[in-house]
């Protein structure tokens, strides 16, 4: 692989390489076309209960029916006065050209006289979506005509998915511009050249679109149904990944080019040297991103798929297309820091190298430090709550939210959407009546049916006491069901409530599943490129006790900072396969440094040393790269939607907690402590060295230095 890649920077195939990526990047962009409309949601299986509720209710007559609720109240909070019932009844009987149906209920008072909800049907669908929102847009400005010192909401299921699609409009071109500025502005200041910074960002930002183009290509295709929230993940993916590529590239890059005169040959050299371990780790990230493939909730399963691709994609852009324009230009693209022949390394006695010397004068205490201060973070996870409700799933307020609220304080909290059990003709009244019997029901009553004769599938309202969302709305959902196998065994209970519960045990259960797929896959990737059972198990324990420690202050965080209600369901299961598979990156950048170090060094102290030495050069580069990922990860929260601020936030945290302190304090600390023993069973192991080589990639070695015996290091 190596070789193959070091033949694609030679003088005249590199001008070629570039040539030809940004005519296949303009092509598959010319192909991109336009997104279909994909769920801001993910969904569930067929086989889960409200799934095979909503199959039922497409047989009903208004299937194709989407209800916004009109929420109307005064402005003093005072009861409505008849004549405020008739300018209710008569503005929103105007409405009626925008229902299903052409006609709206009338308004309902709620006991207390202070607020009246009008129910107005409107078209719904995939294909109705643009319909419904211009819908909606259009009876919030005629509401506006209420009398003064009347207000009105439009909520319901139709707001909710107006304003949730609100949330995306414009996404993808916020998320591009703030993370490309963010990305620009870190690398500037770690390379602190006008110039280099320009070649990393043009190339991961050309990979970016072309693995969004990919994206669409592949949901228009198939039909998978990419929704925006999955594209904006993807682009953060490609763009925190390949500025970590880049970043170890260069950096072995300057390191070769201080030990060769001819930049083809040095970037021959750095790919040898590089490569190996990019794209170990690009192929953990990859292969744990696939583990979501054997989950249940389908925006699982898609984020899976569209990651992997975009990673893929960063990983083409980082090692093919980047090396070659890297060496398009001499040295004076690293101006004004040059990287001459025999030129002395700057991170010879730099900040890791005394990082390296304290850590290895003291492994023990300082790996328990490191430990005690990651297991105080992680008792922040004791009593996180999980699961939002739909009114829970802004950071800003919309109007179908403040709506929501108004309807939950006025009506039952369950009125706004209430549960639909589906049963039979002849089964309904039994199935009424003993859903009104359970505790947490305010009432049920038979609905829409679609047709009269006994087999025919027909609707049963019951409304929650509870809001949706909430653990006492969970526990009745449970409790009704279980009580409608003595009137209807084959009833099922569905509506957006019950697919909100299911979502949350489908999103437990995706856990219980992905979560060991990811860990078992991490560890045979490490095995498989440290050629070490220890190094891996040790790696791995690292990466979990760093995303409990995420976890646990990021919690902080949101209870302190942003007082959010609680996590979304989603947010558990991807924090851990993005701090897991990136945090391991970091590991494998580090150690296979290490272990080729220890290679060049006979005796038992070589593991030692060679790690010492690892640290010190790399530290630099996997720290840039660390506050790099964090940051781009951190741009989610432009968007207000509280699941990505989350996931945004503790991956954030998460990253700089590996960066800063699993990798620079813990692991070293532990393979100081561990010395040869590290890399058992390989031979390494037994022997404390195989030879004056290097292990990653061949090619001569440059001489070594010692952290160990002089303050002066190698290079980076």
């Amino acid at each position: 692989m190596t070789t193959a890649l070091g033949k694609l920077v030679g003088r005249g195939t590199a001008w070629l390489v570039v040539v030809l990526a940004l005519l296949i990047s303009v092509g598959v962009l010319a192909l991109r076309g336009e997104a279909p409309e994909g769920e801001p949601t993910g969904g569930l299986p067929a086989s889960a209960e409200s799934s095979r509720a909503a199959a039922l209710q497409d047989q009903l007559p208004d299937a194709a029916t989407e209800p916004a609720l009109v929420v109307v109240t005064r402005d003093d909070g005072g009861a409505l006065t008849a004549e405020d019932l008739g300018a209710v009844a008569e503005t929103t009987g105007a409405l009626a050209d925008l229902a299903t149906g052409g006609r709206t209920s009338p308004p309902v008072p709620s006991p207390d006289g202070g607020t009246a909800l009008v129910t107005v049907p409107l078209e719904a669908g995939p294909a109705g979506n643009d319909a419904t929102a211009a819908a909606v847009d259009e009876m919030r400005e005629r509401l506006r005509e209420l009398p003064d010192g009347l207000t009105a909401y439009v909520t319901g299921p139709a707001g909710f998915t107006t304003d949730l699609g609100r949330v995306f409009e414009g996404a993808d071109v916020t998320l591009l511009a703030t993370t490309a500025v963010v990305v620009a502005l870190l690398l500037l200041v770690t390379y602190r050249s006008p110039v280099l910074w320009i070649v990393p960002l043009a190339v991961v930002g050309i990979g970016d679109q072309v693995a969004a183009s990919l994206l669409t290509i592949l949901d228009r295709t198939t039909g998978i149904g990419i929704g925006p929230s999955t594209t904006g993940i993807v682009s953060i993916l490609v763009f925190g990944a390949g500025t970590n590529y880049a970043l170890l590239l260069i950096a072995r890059y300057r390191e070769e080019l201080r030990h060769e005169a001819d930049r083809h040959q040095a970037m021959r050299r750095a790919l040898r040297s590089a490569a190996p371990a990019i794209v170990a780790s690009a192929g953990t990230v990859v292969l744990s991103l696939l583990t979501l493939t054997a989950a249940d909730l389908t925006s699982n399963r898609n984020l899976g798929i569209a990651g992997a691709l975009g990673i893929t994609t960063a990983l083409l852009f980082g090692l093919v297309v980047l090396p070659a324009a890297l060496v398009l230009f001499d040295r004076w693209l690293f101006w004004p820091f040059v990287p001459r022949v025999g030129s002395e390394d700057p991170t010879r006695s730099g900040l890791w190298a005394k990082v390296a010397r304290g850590v290895g004068r003291r492994p023990a205490l300082v790996g328990t430090g490191a430990v005690l201060v990651l297991a105080a973070l992680a008792t922040g996870v004791v009593g996180q709550n999980v699961g939002l409700s739909q009114t829970q799933q802004f950071r800003e307020r919309p109007e179908s939210l403040v709506g929501q609220e108004v309807l939950a304080e006025a009506f039952p909290a369950g009125s706004g959407e209430p549960l639909a059990v589906m049963t039979t003709v002849e089964r309904a009244p039994a199935v009424a009546e003993a859903a009104a019997a359970v505790a947490g029901i305010a009432s049920a009553r038979p609905g829409t049916a679609a047709g009269t004769a006994p087999g025919d599938v027909v609707q049963v309202d019951a409304v929650l006491e509870a809001g949706p969302g909430t653990e006492e709305a969970d526990a009745t959902i449970a409790r009704l069901r279980t009580a409608l196998d003595a009137a209807d065994p084959d009833a099922v209970v569905g509506g957006t409530t019950a697919t909100t519960y299911d979502t949350a045990l489908a999103a437990d259960r995706d856990q219980r599943v992905v979560a060991p797929l990811v860990l078992a896959v991490v560890l045979v990737v490490l095995v498989l490129v440290l050629r070490s059972l220890v190094a891996a198990v040790v790696l791995v324990a690292t990466v979990v006790l760093s995303f409990a420690a995420a976890m646990g202050a990021s919690r902080w965080l949101f209870d302190a900072v942003f007082d959010f209600p609680a996590l979304d369901v989603s947010v558990p299961l991807l924090a851990f396969l993005f701090l897991v598979a990136l945090g391991v990156d970091y590991n494998i950048f580090l150690t296979t440094r290490a272990r080729e170090e220890a290679a060049l060094r006979p005796g038992a102290r070589g593991t030692a040393e060679g790690m010492a030495v690892a640290l010190a050069v790399t530290g630099g580069v996997i720290t840039s790269a660390g506050v790099l990922l964090a940051a781009v990860f951190t741009v989610l929260g432009v968007l207000p939607l509280i699941l990505l601020t989350q996931l945004g936030v503790i991956v954030g945290v998460g990253v700089l907690l590996d960066t800063l302190l699993v990798r620079s304090v813990l692991v070293p600390a532990l393979v100081t402590l561990l010395g040869p023993r590290t890399w058992w069973p390989s031979p390494l192991a037994r022997t404390g060295a195989r030879g004056h080589h290097r292990v990653s990639g061949g090619g001569a070695a440059p001489a070594r230095h010692d952290l160990t015996s002089t303050p002066k290091e190698p290079t980076a």
